[in-house]
């Protein structure tokens, strides 16, 4: 069954951003999956979550959840994680579609 990951973002660096970005979507389709859409938020309705508000949002898509497993937890990916704590903080989860 093919899976989404959602990431919510909230950027902190957009230098280190960039940099992040330019390096992910090899990691990603390493894994077999794609970037299905990403960018800013344009609007948020509602946000009940002790978590502040988030400016850009990510979706990824993966033919299996073991794929997105994979990538989340693989050495390519995690090698820039450090990064990424310095673009953003991020919420990640993955649903089934």
């Amino acid at each position: 069954m093919s899976v989404k990951v959602i990431g919510l973002i909230r950027l902190k660096d957009l230098a280190a951003f960039e940099i992040y970005r330019s390096q992910v979507g090899a990691t990603v389709e390493r894994y077999n999956g794609s970037i299905a859409a990403r960018g800013p938020v344009d609007k948020t309705y509602w946000n009940e979550l002790p978590c502040g508000a988030f400016n850009a949002f990510v979706e990824l898509a993966f033919p299996s959840a073991e794929d997105a497993d994979r990538w989340a937890n693989s050495p390519e990916y995690l090698a820039i994680v450090p990064v990424r704590g310095l673009a953003m903080d991020l919420t990640l989860f993955r649903v089934n579609s």
